[in-house]
C-alpha cells in the first residue's frame, strides 16, 4: 500500500446559512467540488444544487440561490449518473442508447469499488443519493455525520432501486430494514445510519473530516497485503450478490422506458407527489 492516503470524500460539509428574502430555489449547494460523474471522464469542478433530497442542477449556482451553502473545495464530489439524465431524465427515457450505456457505467462504478485493492475511507454529509451514496457506502469503512441525510429515491422517480442498494443493503442493514428504505424511499440520518449498521461510524459534523482522516492513516500505516486480502475475502460476498445487482440495474433501465418514470420524473419537476397507474401488467 503506498503512502498516500486512501480517502474516498463522498460529500464533506462545511455548512453555512443562508437567508434572504427571495425563496432559494434549492435546499442545499455544494460549491467547487471535484465533480465525478461515474462516466470515466475527468473530474470538472462545478456546484451541485439539490432540492428535496434530489440533484435538480450541476453547474455554476449563485450563492443566493440555495438556503444552505456547503464548501466542497478540493474535495471530490460524486452525484452521479442523474447528471447524465439531465435531472429531467429525457434522455434516458427517450433513448435506448443512453440506457444501455449508463447501465453500463452504473456497474463498473460499483464493480471497481468493490475490486479497488486499496481500502476505502467515505466521510459522508449533506444530502447523500445518487453515486455519491454508492461510493459512500460501499466504502470499506464509511464514516457519516450526525446531520447526514441517506435517501434512495428510485421508486418515487418510477424505477427500480438500481444503482447499488441490491448488492449492499441487505448484508448492511437486513432484507427487511432494506425493503422499508427502498420501497418507501423513507430517508435516514447519520445516527439511524449508524444504528441500522449502515455505516461504521457516526460522529458530531465538526469531527468528520479529522475522524476520517485518522482512521485513512491507520490503514495507510497497516501491513499492506493483510489488509488488502482481508478486504477481497470480505467483499466476494457483494460479488456473490452480483447477478442480483446486475439484474436490479437493468430492471431500472428497463423502467426508464415505461410510463413511471414519465410521471415519477414529471412530479419531481413539479413539486407534487406522483399519480402512479395502479394498473401494472407487472
Amino acid at each position: 500500500m503506498s503512502r498516500s492516503l486512501a480517502l474516498f470524500t463522498a460529500l464533506f460539509v462545511a455548512a453555512a446559512s443562508f437567508g434572504g428574502d427571495a425563496e432559494p430555489e434549492f435546499d442545499i449547494v455544494i460549491k467547487n467540488g471535484k465533480i465525478v460523474d461515474g462516466s470515466g471522464a475527468p473530474w470538472y469542478q462545478a456546484d451541485v444544487g439539490i432540492d428535496d433530497g434530489k440533484i435538480v442542477r450541476i453547474g455554476s449556482i449563485p450563492d443566493d440561490e440555495a438556503k444552505e451553502l456547503i464548501d466542497a473545495r478540493g474535495l471530490i464530489v460524486a452525484p452521479g449518473l442523474i447528471d447524465m439524465m439531465g435531472q429531467t431524465a429525457s434522455p434516458m427515457i427517450e433513448d435506448p442508447k443512453t440506457r444501455a450505456r449508463t447501465w453500463k457505467e452504473a456497474r463498473d462504478l460499483v464493480y471497481n469499488i468493490i475490486n479497488c485493492s486499496k481500502p476505502i475511507v467515505s466521510a459522508i454529509n449533506g444530502a447523500a443519493v445518487g453515486a455519491g451514496l454508492v461510493a459512500g457506502l460501499l466504502a470499506d469503512i464509511s464514516i457519516a455525520a450526525k446531520s447526514a441525510r441517506i435517501v434512495d429515491g428510485h421508486t418515487r422517480l418510477g424505477v427500480a432501486a438500481g444503482d447499488s442498494a441490491v448488492i449492499n443493503w441487505p448484508l448492511l442493514c437486513g432484507m427487511a430494514k432494506a425493503k422499508y428504505h427502498l420501497l418507501l424511499c423513507e430517508p435516514m440520518d447519520g445516527e439511524e445510519a449508524e444504528r441500522l449498521g449502515m455505516v461504521s461510524l457516526c460522529v458530531a459534523d465538526d469531527e468528520l473530516q479529522e475522524r476520517a482522516l485518522a482512521v485513512a492513516e491507520r490503514l495507510r500505516d497497516g501491513a499492506p497485503a493483510a489488509t488488502r486480502w482481508t478486504k477481497y475475502a470480505l467483499n466476494n460476498w457483494y460479488r456473490m450478490a452480483g447477478p442480483a445487482f446486475d439484474a436490479s440495474t437493468a430492471l431500472e433501465m428497463l423502467g426508464f422506458a415505461s410510463p413511471e418514470a414519465v410521471e415519477g420524473v414529471r412530479a419531481h419537476r413539479e413539486k407534487r407527489r406522483p399519480k402512479f397507474d395502479p394498473d401494472s401488467p407487472v
